[in-house]
């Protein structure tokens, strides 16, 4: 391998688990590629040959992106009410945040939880 291969290689071996998901996200918007869709150890474009009949997504994961210091309270608060967890359960969740809340929501009720995350002063997005 060249020398600049091996230097990334040691780079990433720095990084941390969450550190790592974020670039493998980065790399995925990036390039536009998918990289649970492996193929014979080359990644595989996650494009869809284009279509009139675009379907639009119906289910959406609700992810909690940042809480800043500040606003962990009353981020916390409406976490709770979303996801219905106990204040130990929300606490810890709001902590390790960037993090998934809900899973496959209805793009109705995801944009509501959103707005109510982003109105307490936290970040939040859907994927």
């Amino acid at each position: 391998m060249s020398e600049k291969i091996n230097q990334i290689v040691e780079d990433l071996k720095t990084l941390t688990l969450l550190e790592a998901a974020e670039l493998v996200t980065k790399i995925e918007e990036t390039f536009g590629v998918d990289a649970s869709a492996v193929a014979g150890g080359t990644m595989v474009m996650a494009t869809a040959a284009p279509t009139e009949d675009v379907e639009e997504k119906t289910e959406y994961n609700l992810m909690l992106d940042e809480v800043p210091a500040d606003k962990k309270i009353a981020v916390l608060k409406v976490v709770r009410g979303i996801t219905g967890l106990g204040l130990k359960e929300a606490k810890e969740l709001v902590e390790s945040a960037p993090k998934v809340l809900q899973e496959a929501v209805a793009k109705d009720a995801a944009e509501d939880a959103k707005k109510q995350i982003e109105d307490a002063g936290g970040k939040a997005s859907l994927q």
